[in-house]
């Protein structure tokens, strides 16, 4: 689309370029946020915790991220989604074409935002991406609060189409591969219904899906619990 993107690799340590390993793309990508920067601490323990289990871990700033100047953030704007996922299916198909690279075994994993993404994946992006991990997932932007959705979106009467274009609902039947949904019923950001109504779509589509849920857990979920997510 004649944008440069933004992105870091981070690689097992005893990595061999005669292997193939699988990818794990760990996004956000909403307007504004920034994943890929030049500083200490841009790479979490997570990450590092995942490059030692084996994986190439992978994080692309797709269109609509921040730093990128005016232009750039406002390209998502009426149609959240669309571009974004559009980035991350590119990236991880040139990222398929590596000797290193697993093609069958490209995952994503996302929380909020970046769950919304990882919905995207495997829904609009099936097969590229075989994995999906999405925590506390926006599963249409009807269900996220007015201040923040109808400043880039306006209102669905003004909008239809970019509300449903790009909500993972809409594209449940598209799944192929494995996807685990994850959300606290007492989320109070991204409310525990784009859960419920993602498990309806996914149940009217007849598709198989894997799902955890934490009792009375917010948008961090936290605590202990967070042992368990993050096994």
């Amino acid at each position: 689309k004649g944008d440069t993107l933004n992105g870091w690799m981070l690689k097992p340590q005893t990595f061999d370029p005669s292997k193939k390993y699988p990818v794990l793309f760990c996004n956000y990508g909403g307007p504004g946020s920034q994943q890929v920067a030049n500083r200490f601490g841009a790479v979490s323990t997570w990450h590092q915790l995942l490059a030692q289990k084996g994986f190439i871990v992978v994080s692309i700033d797709n269109t609509g991220t921040g730093y990128r100047g005016e232009e750039f953030k406002k390209k998502t704007y009426l149609q959240l989604g669309k571009l974004e996922i559009e980035d991350q299916i590119d990236a991880a198909k040139e990222l398929g074409k590596l000797s290193f690279v697993d093609k069958d075994r490209i995952g994503h994993w996302g929380w909020s935002y970046g769950g919304f993404m990882s919905s995207l994946a495997i829904t609009k992006g099936a097969g590229v991406f075989h994995a999906a991990v999405a925590v506390a997932p926006v599963t249409s932007w009807r269900f996220y609060d007015n201040i923040y959705t109808e400043r880039y979106m306006r209102t669905p009467k003004e909008n239809e189409r970019g509300y449903d274009d790009n909500s993972p609902l809409n594209h449940a039947d598209k799944v192929k591969g494995k996807y685990l949904l994850i959300h606290g019923t007492a989320d109070d950001n991204v409310h525990f219904q784009n859960s419920t109504q993602m498990v309806s779509a996914l149940v009217k589509a007849n598709v198989a899906f894997d799902s955890f849920y934490y009792p009375n857990k917010n948008h961090g979920i936290g605590g202990t619990a967070d042992n368990t997510t993050f096994r």
